[in-house]
């Protein structure tokens, strides 16, 4: 039996031939034109990428460290709120205790000025009073003598009378 060929089961010798052939010259024409720009782009791609997430670590520790930073600043500035408050309550209470102080020593100034002018016009006063006692004793010493009284019982009754005239402030 002879075996028959089908052409279309057997495929052209030829058109492999040159299917193979015009493959080739477009591996070859896009290898050496298409393949390097391609690989570039994607290699210029890729490093791009790189370079953002490279930077935007670099952002994220730099933020990291600004916040750090900010943090500190907070903390001192907290401390130094604290300190300054501490200071101006300090001297709060040492004006206070100033004021405190001068008031005590004007009111001590002014008691003692004041017991001063008590004795001064307690002296006066005394002094004026001794001076009416003593003037009051010539006046009855001197109206007794010019009296000439002969009876003695008569002197004593005058000095009473006299001494119930006087009266005392």
């Amino acid at each position: 039996m002879l075996l028959e060929i089908n052409p279309l089961v057997l495929p052209d010798i030829g058109l492999v031939f040159w299917n193979t052939v015009a493959f080739l010259v477009l591996v070859i024409v896009l290898g050496r034109f298409a393949w390097k720009p391609i690989l570039k782009a994607i290699n210029d791609r890729e490093q791009g990428i790189e370079d953002a997430l490279a930077k935007a670590d670099k952002m994220k520790a730099d933020m990291a460290a600004m916040q750090n930073e900010n943090e500190a600043m907070l903390a001192k500035a907290r401390e130094e709120r604290s300190v300054m408050i501490r200071e101006a309550k300090d001297t709060a209470d040492k004006m206070v205790a100033e004021a405190k102080d001068k008031a005590r020593a004007e009111y001590d100034r002014i008691v003692a000025e004041a017991q001063t002018a008590i004795t001064q016009q307690k002296n006066a006063a005394l002094t004026e009073v001794k001076n009416q006692v003593g003037s009051l004793v010539v006046e009855v010493a001197e109206k007794v003598l010019r009296r000439e009284l002969a009876n003695k019982a008569e002197q004593e009754s005058y000095i009473r009378q006299l001494a119930d005239g006087v009266k005392l402030n």
